[in-house]
């Protein structure tokens, strides 16, 4: 069975790329919201990887991360913005993100920043 990852966006047109980028390759769980992350990263053990959007309706990607990072540490983060900033980049890491993408994003960097958390 192909790895799980989870895509947390609330843009539809960022899920719609996601997974046709790594749809191919992996098994997707996708949702629209941290609430959502959370619940459905408690439903599936089995996931390695989550795609997390920063700017979210209601929940912040950050207090996303931290939850995620406190309740399985074993999921990697690759933290996924519309905002290059080297202070929030930093934020992300000392949280324990394992990556750090800035939309819009290509194919290739994609794939190689989830393999190299598969890994």
């Amino acid at each position: 069975m192909n790895q799980k990852i989870l895509i947390c966006d609330d843009e539809e047109g960022i899920r719609e790329s996601l997974k046709l980028i790594l749809g191919d390759l992996y098994s997707l769980l996708v949702v629209t919201g941290g609430e959502q992350a959370l619940y459905t990263l408690e439903n599936n053990k089995d996931i390695k990887v989550a795609l997390l959007d920063i700017k979210m309706p209601k929940v912040n990607g950050l207090d996303v991360l931290t939850q995620i990072k406190s309740k399985f540490p074993a999921v990697k983060i690759i933290m996924v913005t519309g905002y290059r900033c080297v202070e929030t980049a930093a934020e992300a890491a000392r949280l324990g993100a394992s990556g750090y993408i800035v939309k819009p994003f290509n194919s290739q960097e994609i794939l190689e920043t989830v393999k190299k958390n598969l890994s």
